[in-house]
């Protein structure tokens, strides 16, 4: 069984949308009202016109055989009977109007070609109308939206035996109706008039083929072709009903039905193309999304990779460094114990660091909800400044604590660790620039409105211009020479996740300062 995500989005299969729904409803009503305001002038008669069929005949076997080769297309991939079987019948529709209109009477010559005699092209228009029916009919019947289709090879074979003997029953239709035309019912008296009764004979045979196939239609109707297919046969009723009641080529009735077939006949290849090229163009835009997205993912990705890699090389380099302070301590004679067991306890530390911030940053992508408790702001403060204190003191800078006891908020302490650790390393790396200032920064938490609280990092740096300030927390937007511009994009992130505010703004008098708001315990 075909499941609906595994369909291509095929006219077939697509179903009709309310405007199109409006759009066929509104068509057919319009051609009724048209049929029906030329039943006064039903008897009048109209100058013989020698090139209104061969332009109404050319005009029909190209959009026939267009209509039938998009169909054929679209078979190639569904590869289902009903729409092999409606590929065939408007195939046959547009062969046969190439001998309709080499023997139409006074075209070509005063009879017509290939030896046509006056019931050549009526037999030809009568075969021609019960084939697209027969076709509808097999293509109703057919339908099925759990048809897996057939295998490749077999839908090709099965394509081109078709369209050959579509070709093959068209040619001994027409040796049959030129060469044997003795031997069929006469329906013509000469090139122009024709018997009224037996025409409504055959008439209601077509009828009977119309009805049978726009009930099946409507009763199995689920795709957009299949609406169209029903203005198309209602067209055509209207058409035959014209033709029935007048007994004359030429007469009003008689031009006003070929026009109608003409009609039916290009409202399913005018849908065709109309929806083929908005498909088209749907799908062209979903590839050129789908091309920026994977762009984009894999710029996230490379962004990822740097933004971990920056997160977990300060671990990793100090696990490397301790074991090789520990290693010094352990081969001095004697054996330093009491240095090298501080220095497995710091190696400790710091795997468990870097275990945390991986933790952290899968979190961040998991759609699992947070591991939430109470966490103490100044504590989660001070165990954070841990973790860069000796970066902070390699590059000189000051440190300045106004930290509220006793404040606490909900939320993943690895997760807001990592948020205040960005924070401290982007402060510090802001203060490197030569200011003629000693580098100070400040970290503070307080009560903020009611239920609140407020956590400031601040430096004394060259400070954010206002115009940056607005993009520093886009992704891939850095002011670093080997930052990504990912980092403050995830913090911000994160602290959203918690219900929270990450904000930036100028410090007085100099640097920025980078404000958090979390919600605190109730």
């Amino acid at each position: 069984m075909r499941s609906t995500q595994d369909r291509v989005p095929l006219l077939s299969w697509l179903p009709p949308s309310p405007r199109q729904m409006r759009a066929c409803i509104g068509v057919a009503f319009v051609l009724l009202a048209a049929s029906l305001a030329t039943i006064p002038f039903a008897s009048l008669q109209l100058p013989e016109t020698r090139a209104f069929i061969p332009i109404v005949d050319t005009a029909l076997i190209l959009g026939d055989l267009i209509t039938a080769s998009l169909l054929f297309a679209q078979f190639s991939v569904q590869r289902s009977r009903a729409l092999l079987a409606l590929a065939s019948g408007y195939l046959f529709t547009g062969l046969i109007m190439i001998p309709h209109l080499l023997t139409f009477p006074g075209v070509f010559s005063a009879t017509g070609l290939l030896g046509a005699g006056f019931n050549t092209t009526i037999w030809l228009y009568y075969f021609w109308h019960f084939g697209l029916p027969l076709a509808v009919i097999g293509y109703a019947l057919w339908k099925d939206p759990d048809d897996p289709g057939m295998a490749p090879a077999r839908a090709s074979r099965a394509a081109l035996i078709g369209a050959v003997g579509i070709a093959l029953l068209v040619l001994v239709l027409t040796v049959f109706t030129t060469a044997g035309h003795a031997w069929l019912p006469s329906m013509m008296s000469d090139t122009v008039q024709w018997s009224a009764e037996r025409l409504r004979i055959v008439a209601i045979v077509i009828f009977a083929l119309l009805g049978t196939a726009m009930t099946l239609v409507w009763r199995r109707r689920r795709s957009v072709l299949d609406l169209w297919l029903l203005v198309s046969m209602w067209a055509w009723l209207i058409e035959l009903v014209m033709v029935t009641f007048t007994s004359t080529r030429y007469s009003l009735l008689w031009f006003s039905g070929r026009l109608y077939g003409l009609l039916a006949g290009i409202y399913v290849l005018l849908m065709l193309l109309w929806e083929s090229n908005r498909l088209y163009a749907q799908l062209a835009l979903a590839a050129v999304k789908e091309r920026h997205e994977r762009e984009g993912r894999f710029a996230t990705m490379e962004a990822l990779s740097a933004a971990i890699d920056h997160e977990i090389r300060q671990p990793l380099g100090a696990v490397v460094a301790n074991a090789n302070a520990g290693r010094r301590w352990l081969t001095r004679t004697p054996p330093e114990l009491t240095e090298a067991k501080q220095s497995f306890e710091a190696i400790s530390a710091d795997g468990h660091r870097a275990a945390e911030v991986i933790r952290s940053i899968r979190a961040i992508f998991s759609r699992r909800e947070q591991s939430e408790s109470p966490i103490v702001v100044d504590e989660l403060v001070r165990e954070t400044l841990l973790l860069v204190a000796d970066e902070l003191r390699g590059a000189h800078i000051a440190l300045e604590l106004d930290l509220s006891p006793g404040l606490a908020v909900v939320g993943d302490p690895g997760q807001l660790k990592q948020v205040l650790l960005n924070l401290f390393r982007n402060a510090a790396d802001a203060m490197q620039t030569e200011t003629g200032r000693e580098a100070l920064l400040r970290v503070s938490c307080s009560q903020h409105e009611t239920r609140g609280v407020r956590i400031a990092v601040t430096d004394n740096g060259p400070g954010i211009p206002l115009d940056i300030a607005e993009r520093i927390f886009d992704p891939f937007f850095t002011t670093k020479k080997k930052g990504m511009g990912m980092g403050l994009a995830i913090c911000r992130s994160i602290v959203e996740e918690h219900g929270g505010q990450l904000e930036v703004a100028p410090a007085s008098p100099h640097g920025s300062e980078f404000r958090i708001v979390l919600r605190g315990v109730m």
